[in-house]
């Protein structure tokens, strides 16, 4: 195929990430960032930032974006796709604005979008659409001409992303001690959202219990959960889970959470439980607390066996499944038939975010969608 790694039209790679604190000092700014506009109080601050103080006030997420940059650096050259990756935060350096401003000063003109989300939601795309046009508005208040941004489709059911989660749950069936292995349950974990934010995500035609982000959530973990049967032999019983809450406790939000979980999978005479956080790109801080810190602890004190596998962070076949989305991007631009690769039952995910997708409460402008205001 002579256009393969023809990246025509686009001109750069932008990896879009939450970003996190890199230091004590950082985190009550950091979550300031996060909750501006919420009223919450510093104090209150403090006490939801205690997590990143067990950690040295360290977000790991900063660091594995550095790793993932690398890796999609080193694929891309590996390859000879001549696209300059770039990386910005939501919440923290490197900024968003500040990371579009220097690219539309090294002249690029068409710029891709990695957001490190790879499923329908409100928070996991069309807030990251929003940051972009809100950055967009600040370029253009500044004079500068602007770019014309694209954001890659969800990626949650590429081979390079599903084949790594399903290695990480092999290879933590198999640390398992043999005489519980077989027996072990499986808890596919992701965030917990908003009930009215579940059912509103993906398309419109998508909308009701749970909507895409529930539906692409358990696609995926019955891929998984095939893939481990077909190459063990063994049936484990699995469930989909939630973990991270946060928020006005009357507001409800999507259940079972991890740790009532296991007590019920212990109460129930389950020996052992692999949990495999498939909602989250990297080991970050939610994968850190919740599940190695707070949920180990709940095991232990259950005396139930549990393992976490390993998310896709910086895994080589994660980068060859970017370029591939790159690849794939830039061939329908270009007015090309394109193959989309996909898993499951779902099929391919759109290019182009429709009018109603993962709505917002407070309807505000959000970039890379059929609803732009930056054509």
């Amino acid at each position: 195929m002579p256009d393969a790694l023809d990246a025509t039209p686009y001109d750069a790679l932008l990896l879009l990430s939450f970003g996190g604190p890199e230091g004590p000092d950082d985190v009550v700014p950091f979550l300031e960032n996060v909750t501006r506009g919420r009223g919450i109080p510093k104090e209150r601050l403090k006490e939801v930032g205690r997590h990143y103080f067990l950690f040295g006030g360290v977000s790991p997420i900063n660091d594995q974006n550095r790793a993932l940059l690398d890796a999609l650096r080193k694929d891309f050259a590996d390859h000879d796709l001549d696209l300059p990756v770039y990386w910005g935060n939501r919440n923290w350096a490197p900024y968003l604005t500040d990371t579009l401003r220097g690219m539309v000063r090294d002249g690029r003109r068409r710029i891709l979008v990695l957001a490190t989300s790879a499923y329908a939601s409100y928070s996991g795309c069309r807030q990251y659409r929003e940051n972009l046009a809100d950055s967009l508005a600040a370029l253009h208040a500044e004079g500068l001409d602007l770019p014309k941004i694209d954001k890659l489709r969800h990626y949650f059911n590429h081979p390079g992303f599903v084949e790594p989660m399903v290695e990480g749950v092999l290879q933590s069936l198999a640390s398992l001690p043999e005489e519980v292995r077989d027996g072990a349950h499986l808890a596919f974990t992701t965030h917990s959202i908003p009930l009215s934010a579940a059912d509103t995500s993906g398309p419109v035609e998508e909308h009701g219990d749970g909507g895409a982000y529930v539906r692409q959530h358990l696609d995926v973990a019955g891929l998984i959960a095939d893939a481990v049967r077909e190459r063990t032999g063994v049936d484990h019983p699995w469930q989909l889970v939630y973990q991270s809450r946060s928020g006005a406790p009357h507001i409800p939000w999507l259940e079972p959470d991890i740790c009532d979980h296991l007590e019920e999978r212990h109460a129930a005479g389950v020996p052992a439980v692999v949990m495999a956080p498939i909602g989250f790109v990297s080991d970050h801080m939610e994968v850190l607390y919740d599940l190695d810190t707070e949920a180990k602890a709940k095991a232990e004190e259950l005396g139930l066996a549990v393992r976490r596998s390993a998310t896709v962070g910086a895994d080589p076949r994660f980068a060859a499944a970017i370029r591939d989305l790159v690849r794939e991007r830039a061939a329908a631009e270009r007015g090309q038939e394109v193959t989309r690769c996909a898993l499951g039952a779902l099929g391919a995910s759109h290019d182009l975010c429709p009018v109603g997708c993962c709505p917002a409460r407070a309807p505000r402008p959000a970039a890379a969608g059929a609803d732009s205001p930056y054509a």
